[in-house]
C-alpha cells in the first residue's frame, strides 16, 4: 500500500480516537459530579490499578504495555482536571527526581506544588493544602531516605500508592571539569555516586542540599560549581552535562510513596507498611516478627529509625504483602500489637509492578 494511503488510514483512526477520548471525558465529568456529591476523592488508587490491569489484558500489541500505560495515565490526568482541581506536593524546585516521578504518575493536567523539603510535603498534605504528596522512601543502591521515615513518625498522613522510577545521575556545570571546586546534590545522591566521585574528584568539595534540582540552581548561579542531578534539571537551569549516568549501580531505582489523607481499598495485589516500637528487652522485635511468620505474611522490607525522645529505643518500619482488610493481616496486626508499645498502620496500597 502506498505511503499516502497509509497516512490517510492514520488520519481516519486519529479522528476516531479524538471522538472516543472526548466521549470518555464527558463521562469523566459526570463521574466528577457524583464524586463531589459523595465526597469521594478524585484520585482512587485501586481504581487506577483496575484500569491499567484491564488495559494490559486487552493489549494485543504491537505497542508494549508501558506505552499504553503512559497514554492512559495522561487520560486519567485529564479526567482529574475535569472532575476537580488536584494539587500534588513534591520536593522542589522544578526538575527534581520527585518532580519527574510526580509527572509520570499523575500526568500534565494536575497542579504541582514545589516544596522546600520533604517534611513540608507531609505538612502540606496533613493540613489539606495539597491533596497528595510524593516522597522518596528508598533507593535500590542507597537504602532508606531518613527524612521521609522521620516524617512518618511525626505526622498523620497515610500511604495510598507507590511509584518505582529508574534514576540516572548526571554531573552538570557551566565550566570545565578541571575548574570544578564544589559539587552540590542530595546526600542520598552522593551515596549513590560514591565510587565515581572518589575516582574522579579528589579536591572538589561535596555540599549536600535539600534536592538535586536545588543543586542545579546553585551550580547555574556560582562559578566553579557543579551539580549531580537529572537531565531535565540540566535543561531547566541551562547547565551542560559533563558526565552522564555516573551512578555506581546501573540498575538504580528509587521507590516513591504517594501520601494523602486516606489509603487504598483492596485490589488483591496489595502491600501494607506499618510503624511500631517495642519495649527495650531481649527478643521483643523477634516476638513481633514471629507473628507475621505464624500468619504466613511475606515481609518485603524492614528498617528502623531512632526514637528521638528515648535513647537506644527505635521505631521499626515493615513492608509486607497483603491489605490491612485481609483476614490474616487483620489477625496478625491484632496479635502483633500485644508485643508493641505502639503500632500504626501507615497505609495499604496496590503493589507497583512497573518501573517508570
Amino acid at each position: 500500500m502506498a505511503l499516502n494511503e497509509l497516512r490517510k488510514q492514520i488520519d481516519s483512526i486519529d479522528e476516531q480516537l479524538v471522538e472516543l477520548i472526548s466521549r470518555r471525558a464527558q463521562v469523566a465529568v459526570e463521574i466528577g459530579k457524583l464524586k463531589q456529591a459523595g465526597e469521594v476523592p478524585v484520585y482512587v488508587p485501586h481504581r487506577e490499578k483496575a484500569v491499567l490491569d484491564k488495559i494490559s489484558r486487552l493489549n494485543k500489541g504491537p505497542l508494549p504495555d508501558k506505552t499504553l500505560y503512559a497514554i492512559w495515565r495522561e487520560l486519567m490526568s485529564g479526567s482529574f482536571l475535569l472532575e476537580q482541581a488536584m494539587r500534588i506536593g513534591y520536593l522542589g524546585p522544578k526538575g527534581s527526581f520527585s518532580h519527574n516521578a510526580a509527572i509520570l504518575k499523575f500526568g500534565q493536567s494536575v497542579d504541582y506544588e514545589a516544596l522546600a523539603d520533604i517534611r513540608s510535603i507531609f505538612e502540606e498534605v496533613s493540613k489539606g493544602h495539597c491533596n497528595f504528596g510524593i516522597v522518596p522512601i528508598e533507593n535500590s543502591a542507597g537504602g532508606g531516605v531518613r527524612e521521609s521515615l522521620d516524617a512518618f513518625i511525626e505526622t498523620d498522613v497515610l500511604i495510598c500508592a507507590e511509584v518505582h522510577m529508574a534514576i540516572h545521575h548526571n554531573l552538570m556545570a557551566n565550566c570545565p571539569m578541571s575548574a570544578i571546586t564544589k559539587i552540590y546534590s542530595q546526600p542520598e545522591v552522593f551515596a549513590q555516586c560514591r565510587n565515581w566521585l572518589a575516582a574522579t574528584f579528589r579536591d572538589a568539595k561535596t555540599i549536600p542540599v535539600a534536592s538535586s534540582s536545588r543543586a542545579a540552581q546553585l551550580a547555574a548561579e556560582e562559578s566553579g560549581s557543579a551539580a549531580i542531578a537529572s537531565e531535565i534539571a540540566a535543561e531547566i537551569y541551562g547547565l551542560k552535562i559533563l558526565c552522564a549516568d555516573i551512578e555506581d549501580v546501573s540498575n538504580n531505582i528509587t521507590r516513591f510513596l504517594i501520601i494523602g489523607k486516606a489509603d487504598s481499598q483492596p485490589t488483591g495485589d496489595d502491600k501494607t507498611i506499618i510503624l511500631f516500637s517495642t519495649a527495650h528487652r531481649t527478643g521483643a522485635l523477634v516476638d513481633v516478627l514471629d507473628v507475621f511468620k505464624e500468619y504466613n505474611i511475606n515481609m518485603t522490607n524492614i528498617g528502623s529509625r531512632p526514637n528521638k525522645k528515648r535513647e537506644w529505643e527505635y521505631y521499626f518500619f515493615v513492608d509486607f504483602l497483603g491489605h490491612k482488610q485481609d483476614e490474616n493481616v487483620r489477625k496478625a496486626l491484632e496479635e502483633a500489637k500485644k508485643h508493641c508499645l505502639q503500632l500504626s498502620i501507615l497505609g495499604s496500597f496496590p503493589c507497583s509492578k512497573t518501573v517508570l
